[in-house]
């Protein structure tokens, strides 16, 4: 009897690596660690000439006369820029007339360092505001040119990692935070709130701990992000590189 529980217990036990060895290694709950990732927000000023301007905030390329009235800008809403002086700016952007958020931009006497007394407002028009320091990286003079900081992340979240359409992944924050893969290398439409128009996807498999993804806005690539799993398959680091930033944003999570 004891051998013949014992036989079942070890087979048992192979049909569970078994089945271990064939799902995805990517696949699991993973908690972000604040302390070993870290944020790199990234924008870029080019002077075009008669006080225009073309901005890239984030969300893509905004050309803007820098005299303080409302211009279309990304994503429907309105983007103004008021030079109150040679190191001063002001930056507001709107949308239906409510302001979604304030910048006042000090540049240092060397031009170097970018200062932006950054305030974003709520639904109910609640103010939260962060101080933030950029560093030159490319261009100039004044304010045209590549501008750079690194924020260190305070908070946490758990990512869901699913399979998706057999081969596929699909990665879940929330149910409103999803994004689902196909590791074709094959470039799909993404669409969605804050979506630039003419966004595509592409991702791959280079290995099998490692992914690569690519992003672009009317066939041309403006960021890479690559999802590589340790050896022991017990964290997973994210590594986002958009095109023209210096220093990539690295996510660093542990599977739980």
């Amino acid at each position: 009897m004891f051998r013949r529980s014992f036989q079942l217990l070890l087979f048992a036990f192979f049909a569970t690596c078994a089945l271990r060895a064939g799902e995805d290694p990517f696949i699991g709950e993973w908690k972000l660690n604040p302390s070993k990732s870290k944020l790199v927000d990234h924008m870029k000023v080019e002077s075009l000439g008669s006080n225009k301007y073309e901005f890239d905030l984030g969300g893509g390329p905004e050309r803007i006369v820098a005299d303080g009235t409302d211009q279309a800008g990304a994503f429907g809403t309105m983007l103004s820029v008021t030079a109150e002086g040679p190191d001063t700016w002001k930056v507001v952007r709107k949308k239906d007339g409510r302001v979604l958020l304030t910048g006042n931009w000090k540049l240092s006497q060397d031009s170097n360092t970018l200062t932006d007394n950054y305030t974003e407002f709520d639904a109910k028009g609640s103010p939260s505001t962060t101080n933030y320091r950029f560093e030159r990286t490319a261009g100039g003079p004044g304010f045209a040119g590549t501008w750079e900081t690194t924020m260190p992340m305070t908070s946490s979240f758990v990512l869901q990692i699913r399979s998706y359409e057999g081969s596929g992944l699909s990665f879940i924050r929330s149910p409103q935070d999803m994004r689902n893969l196909k590791l074709d290398g094959k470039d799909y439409p993404v669409e969605g709130r804050g979506i630039a128009q003419g966004s595509t996807s592409s991702a791959r498999r280079v290995d099998e701990r490692t992914l690569e993804i690519t992003d672009k806005v009317n066939g041309k690539v403006t960021r890479t992000d690559r999802r590589e799993l340790s050896p022991d398959l017990k964290t997973l680091t994210r590594t986002v590189l958009p095109v023209g930033q210096r220093d990539p944003a690295i996510f660093v999570f542990e599977r739980q």
